[in-house]
């Protein structure tokens, strides 16, 4: 669970938004985050449908920044 934490650049593995990256913005409980990502709503997501990656995001109250900072990754 140390992967699993805000600012964290993910892969999603499940749903209809599988393999696009998005960031986490928000820990919800210890299954459920909170996503944002350029081609990601911003959502709930179960941990088990994220492939966590070794890049991290700052994570300030913008959405717009968060997705910009994604996009240049």
């Amino acid at each position: 669970m140390a992967s699993i934490e805000v600012g964290r650049v993910c892969v999603k593995t499940a749903g209809r938004e599988a393999g696009e990256k998005c960031v986490i913005v928000e820990v919800i409980d210890e299954s459920f985050v909170e996503v944002v990502g350029t081609d990601v709503k911003n959502r709930r997501c179960n941990i088990n449908h994220l492939e966590p990656t070794a890049d991290t995001v700052e994570v300030s109250g913008d959405i717009e920044a968060v997705k910009a900072a994604l996009e240049s990754l």
